[in-house]
């Protein structure tokens, strides 16, 4: 019998060939952290629905979504004809438009925090905009993260993850603190010794989209001392945003930031961002007629694409189904088949292991036996869902590959609307073959 690489390497040879090509073009052959897996990755050729092709003609059922983004799946119609429709019309009209204030009433409708909205590239730009405005705002410097919480990849929010990153000067790396998320103890201890902390800012379901899962009591104690300290209170829902419910995490959990980043499903699959929030707060942006203010106080805010007609149009459309069809249910629903089952497998295969995660995110702790709370969220120490071997989980990517599903990091599932219970239950049967040859060969 093959070893799960020996399969993956006859499944794919024409992934393996494109890989060499892309590593001559491309710092380590891929264009982007998450898309690397040994021995090669697999190239994608087109999606539609829950489903994905490869160059090898390989199906797969898909729970990577475009990193999060696809809610409604791939190449919806609607939304691929809006875009379609406005590719005719202009794809940069260097000018406000109606689509625009299509998009940005949509946002202010649906999510409980959003006064006002400033749209940008990309959810890396939307917090870097976040921290610029909660600084602009306070007077103050600094912020407070929390281990492992991701923000984008720019200078003032990468401390605290891991793996490690070069090129962040020392004087950058001093303005951020790091807290212990859900201990509200470390939080309110930094901002009694410093005074000068602008925001806080923290995914509000938990680190890494909830794999490393934040409980909702925690987000109302951060809400009350935040509130009480003056300080700006930042939920990034770039990922929860509109997925975890059409209101994002604060609609679901009952909890108002002072800023809201959003990305992802906001674009409705085309690269998009945002920052909302209170209108005192966003309108640091906007001119006054004040030269001194403006000299002195105003946050300027350039972007060459930010609210591009194409992703305006997509975004816009995209949101209007998910504010008029229960698309936020469907994806739930599939998301608990899928736990279900996934749990179920680590039963009957004797695997010690808890699929969880909440709303429409399902996550794998192979070898972690857990539960989960009143609240749906795993009650598991961060330390001990840590501590799974990274080899584990490469294999898993590649077993489950093989079984013809993909998911992110060999370890989460995002579902979309467009995930029925035929994908669940294929996704369930390939999720058994890939933990028994693991099994196998000894990974778990």
């Amino acid at each position: 019998m093959s070893t799960i690489q020996e399969r993956y390497h006859q499944l794919h040879p024409t992934s393996a060939r494109k890989f060499e090509e892309a590593r001559r073009l491309f710092p380590g052959g891929v264009t982007h952290d998450t898309r690397r897996v040994t021995p090669f990755p697999v190239f994608m050729t087109h999606g539609a629905g829950p489903l994905k092709w490869d160059v090898d003609g390989n199906e797969y059922v898909d729970y990577v979504v475009g990193h999060g983004a696809l809610l409604l799946g791939h190449s919806h119609p609607k939304v691929t004809a809006a875009v379609a429709h406005q590719a005719g019309r202009g794809t940069h009209l260097g000018g406000s438009t109606e689509l625009e204030t299509a998009w940005a009433s949509g946002v202010q409708r649906m999510v409980p925090s959003a006064e006002k909205v400033r749209f940008t590239s990309s959810g890396t730009e939307a917090t870097l905009m976040a921290l610029r405005l909660a600084r602009a705002y306070t007077g103050r410097n600094k912020v407070i993260k929390f281990e492992d919480h991701f923000h984008g990849w720019h200078d003032y929010l990468i401390k605290g993850v891991q793996p490690n990153t070069s090129g962040v000067p020392d004087a950058v790396v001093d303005t951020v603190y790091v807290a212990e998320p859900n201990n509200i103890a470390s939080v309110e201890r930094i901002l009694a010794q410093d005074p000068d902390v602008a925001a806080v800012i923290l995914e509000p379901t938990g680190a890494h989209m909830g794999l490393y899962p934040v409980f909702p009591r925690f987000l109302r104690e951060l809400r009350e001392v935040t509130s009480r300290q003056g300080v700006v209170l930042i939920f990034d829902e770039v990922v929860t945003g509109f997925r975890t419910s059409n209101g994002g995490a604060q609609a679901l959990y009952g909890v108002k930031p002072d800023l809201t980043t959003m990305a992802k499903v906001l674009g409705g699959g085309l690269p998009g961002g945002a920052v909302a929030g209170k209108a005192e707060i966003l309108d640091m942006i906007g001119h006054r007629d004040d030269p001194e203010w403006n000299a002195r106080h105003r946050v300027n805010h350039p972007g060459t694409f930010n609210a591009n007609p194409l992703s305006a149009a997509a975004g816009s459309t995209a949101l209007g189904i998910v504010e008029q069809e229960p698309v936020n249910a469907r994806a739930e629903a599939a998301a608990r088949r899928l736990r279900q089952g996934l749990n179920e497998v680590m039963r009957s295969l004797e695997v010690p292991g808890l699929a969880y995660g909440v709303t429409t995110c399902v996550f794998i702790a192979p070898g972690v036996p857990g539960e989960v709370d009143a609240d749906g969220v795993c009650t598991i120490p961060h330390d001990k869902l840590r501590s799974v071997p990274p080899a584990v989980f490469a294999a898993s990517k590649r077993a489950l590959l093989n079984a013809g599903v993909d998911c992110m990091g060999g370890r989460t599932f995002l579902l979309s609307c467009t995930h029925g219970e035929q994908e669940v239950d294929r996704t369930v049967a390939g999720f058994e073959q890939a933990l028994a040859a693991m099994q196998q060969e000894g990974l778990v």
